[in-house]
């Protein structure tokens, strides 16, 4: 119980400090990223550090079975470097009672997993999908500023509103205007300007729209009497969302659990395999990183590191391809045989030296008694 004690409480040290360096660097560059759109004004700056508190279960249940790896490499690679493992082994234990001390702590990592994805992920994307998706609260996504023009890079478009109502969102004496490029060459301009205004969301595939009441839409190219006048009651236009932006998450992570297993869409069945597999992930990279840390002090600890890092991140991206197969309408086998490709392998580098070994003394035993 011991040596059971000594070797969790390692591997926990070194997985809970890799998994919080990761989940720093990740979660600081996302929040730059999210920040420039903040500043620009597709994002309301009051909503930022909610939504990512509401996503940060998302970026756990991805960073800890990495960091579980990385952690029992390093911890296992320094008791190889300074010959502890050789004591180890001289004490009885085994390549087989090594890997059950691993994975009492991977079925730790595993638990915490299977509770962030089954659970806590789930509610924690609904929630942030419900800020952004609210325009009725002043943590809603307002397209304008109130009482100010304002340019955005990303369409150049012009906004302004001379007021927003505070309580429903609808925004009042809207004026746009957006230049772009002319068929015949030049620039053309158009200017819409409407009374009301307000943000809807489409429930069926959650993209935004810019509702315009009672305005004209004037359109033609600076200098031309070639003007195009249109007189309109309802105007929709949908808002473009930046690639990679917060809103970029797909709808169906929000989708509790339950409600993927009653479903029979083929996107929401993958979905639901994706989050079976992040549990199951975890053991099998522990008994990897168990076979790869071995090394000794010539060598050193991180010898095998990245090809380790390789061989985990070529996992991963053959999980990701299965969904999008399983979302293309395959089956779920795409996803399991993933996982059986890789639990071999596992158990393959783990006894693949001993059942070496024990192939040549076989044969050098039918050797000696071939020549006798």
């Amino acid at each position: 119980m011991k040596i059971l004690a000594y070797l969790t409480r390692d591997v926990l040290q070194h997985t809970v400090a890799v998994s919080f360096t990761l989940l720093v660097i990740i979660f600081s560059g996302r929040f730059v990223k999210y920040l420039a759109e903040a500043a620009v004004g597709n994002l309301a700056g009051d909503i930022l550090l909610p939504v990512m508190f509401f996503r940060l279960p998302g970026f756990l249940e991805l960073i800890l079975p990495l960091g579980l790896f990385l952690g029992i490499l390093m911890a296992y690679g320094r008791l190889y470097v300074e010959s502890e493992m050789v004591v180890l082994s001289a004490c009885g234990v085994s390549p087989t009672r090594l890997a059950g001390y691993t994975l009492v702590s991977a079925l730790l990592v595993m638990a915490l997993v299977a509770l962030l994805s089954l659970l806590v992920t789930p509610l924690g994307a609904a929630r942030s999908s419900a800020l952004l998706d609210d325009p009725e609260t002043s943590q809603g996504l307002q397209t304008l500023a109130a009482g100010r023009f304002q340019y955005r890079k990303s369409n150049g478009i012009v906004s302004y509103a001379e007021r927003i109502d505070p309580d429903s969102g609808v925004m009042h004496s809207v004026f746009l205007s957006q230049q772009s490029a002319a068929p015949g060459g030049g620039t053309r301009l158009t200017i819409t300007v409407a009374s009301e205004g307000e943000i809807v969301l489409d429930s069926t595939t959650g993209a935004r729209y810019l509702e315009l009441r009672d305005g004209y839409r004037y359109s033609g190219q600076p200098g031309e009497l070639d003007y195009e006048v249109v007189e309109f009651e309802r105007f929709g236009e949908r808002i473009p969302e930046p690639e990679g932006g917060i809103r970029s998450v797909p709808r169906v992570d929000a989708r509790p659990t339950r409600a993927l297993l009653e479903s029979t869409l083929p996107e929401e069945r993958a979905a639901l395999h994706w989050r079976l597999s992040l549990p199951v992930t975890v053991p099998i990279v522990a008994l990897i990183a168990l076979s790869l840390s071995r090394t000794d002090h010539r060598r050193g600890r991180y010898i095998k590191m990245a090809p380790a890092f390789a061989l985990y991140l070529i996992y991963l991206v053959l999980l990701t391809k299965a969904r999008a197969a399983m979302e293309e309408g395959a089956g779920p086998l795409v996803f399991w045989a993933v996982h059986l490709l890789y639990g071999t392998l596992a158990l393959g580098l783990l006894y693949g030296d001993t059942l070496r070994r024990r192939w040549y003394a076989r044969r050098a035993r039918g050797v000696a008694d071939a020549s006798a």
